[in-house]
């Protein structure tokens, strides 16, 4: 018998792989922070001698969810203005709170009680765009969890850097710091076009990432005064205006992508950017539309789900993120087969891990890939009896039903225990920076 680290027996294993999505009364067997086989428990039993066997016979084991758009150090203003559209929300409100209070500590202080709240809800990668990377990096080191960090570019003064020179060089900085983390991946944010308007700065980013090989995060096309503001300097529209410049390839992570018009989606379909879709965080700012997730699936285009921040969302639950997703796109449509169960849950594994570059080594169970998963408690009143798993996870489940995470094989949350962050800690640093912000 071979040893290895870890047999996972559970009920069900849900891979996210086409060929068997489904497995029953199989086992996951980890060593050295990979998946090294997927079988049946009776045969995983057989085969390898495990230093440590667990055993889940009501849980569903599956990915570990991947959100896709997050801006996390916001979690300390959830809740400070609600209600409010985009550019209200943005001007009068997020933006001076951020420059009375970011700051190294803050930030780090903020990531990690995002970080705590993303865990507990089943994510075990995310994809940010905030100030501050450092501190979020210290934070994702802190933790244990992945995340991808961006290098945030904007065009005016802020309380990271005087202008957007000194943001391209602390931004290089960063990158030169975290190029070769296991953990932390660098990637380059433009805030949007409205905010980095300029060509000289766009080709400037195009021109980094393309030497350093790095996704260019984006908002895109959020909001119809945008599109209005991009239009009246260029006479394009945004989409139209980043194929001008060469940065339409599947090297962008266009993010929202709400307003689609029939030349867009031409031109989507012809250039291939990731999409990141944010359902509750646009529903809640009422951006007017919809992304178009159905047609854009069926023309091929990769979409991933996130979060937004929880300053427009209010939380970063992945699992409520696919409910929302599926029902919005059915309600949009009229169609009740659009965004299944299955697409919603591959959109917020598989589709987040392609969009990021990383679908090689996380977004699903497969032989080799890193040991990135979740397990989630079927047998409750929420959630029996059970004929679908899938439908059960993304119609059902709630975050309070995530009872363990692992990230390459390291167990982060234990029976809803954290196992590397202080609970205590984390809730009393929130009601300090709170009793700040209010103060």
């Amino acid at each position: 018998m071979e040893t290895i680290d870890q047999i996972i027996h559970a009920k069900w294993l849900i891979t996210c792989e086409a060929a068997h999505p489904v497995l029953e009364n199989h086992a996951l067997v980890i060593d050295k922070g990979h998946i090294k086989a997927i079988l049946p428990s009776d045969q995983a039993t057989e085969h390898y001698h495990a230093r440590t066997v667990e055993q889940f016979p009501g849980h569903a084991i599956i990915p570990g969810l991947i959100n896709a758009h997050t801006h996390i150090p916001m979690n300390f203003f959830r809740g400070l203005a609600d209600d409010l559209a985009l550019m209200d929300w943005l001007n009068n409100h997020i933006w001076p709170a951020e420059k009375k209070w970011l700051s190294h500590e803050f930030v780090r202080d903020a990531s990690l009680f995002a970080i705590a709240e993303m865990l507990r809800s089943g994510t075990t990668c995310f994809n940010d765009m905030f100030f501050f990377m450092p501190a979020i990096a210290e934070a994702i080191d802190i933790s244990g969890i992945r995340g991808h960090v961006g290098i945030t570019i904007i065009n005016f003064p802020n309380n990271w850097a005087h202008n957007i020179d000194e943001e391209f060089s602390k931004g290089m900085d960063f990158y030169e710091q975290y190029k070769n983390h296991a953990r932390v991946v660098p990637t380059l944010a433009p805030h949007a076009m409205y905010t980095v308007s300029e060509d000289a700065y766009l080709l400037r980013i195009l021109d980094l990432a393309e030497k350093h090989h790095l996704k260019i995060n984006m908002h895109v096309q959020e909001t119809v005064s945008e599109i209005d503001t991009v239009f009246k300097k260029s006479q394009l529209r945004p989409l139209q205006r980043l194929k001008k410049l060469g940065m339409l390839t599947p090297r962008l992570i266009a993010v929202h992508m709400l307003h689609v018009s029939p030349e867009d989606l031409s031109l989507l379909t012809e250039h291939r950017p990731n999409i990141v879709h944010c359902p509750e965080s646009n529903m809640k700012l009422a951006s007017s539309s919809a992304c178009p997730v159905t047609a854009l699936l069926a023309q091929g285009v990769n979409v991933a789900l996130g979060t937004d921040g929880a300053a427009s969302n209010n939380d970063l639950s992945m699992l409520g993120e696919m409910r929302t997703a599926a029902f919005l796109a059915k309600h949009a449509t009229g169609n009740p087969e659009s965004v299944s169960a299955p697409e919603a849950l591959t959109m917020a594994t598989l589709n987040g891990a392609k969009a990021l570059g990383m679908e090689k080594r996380i977004g699903s169970l497969a032989i080799g890939k890193e040991a990135d998963f979740v397990a989630i408690h079927f047998d409750t009143i929420e959630t029996l009896p059970v004929y679908h798993p899938i439908s059960q996870i993304v119609y059902a489940a709630s975050r309070d039903q995530v009872t363990d995470v692992w990230v390459a094989g390291k167990r982060l949350l234990k029976d809803r225990q954290l196992t590397t962050l202080d609970e205590k800690e984390l809730r009393a640093k929130a009601i300090y920076w709170g009793n700040q912000i209010k103060g």
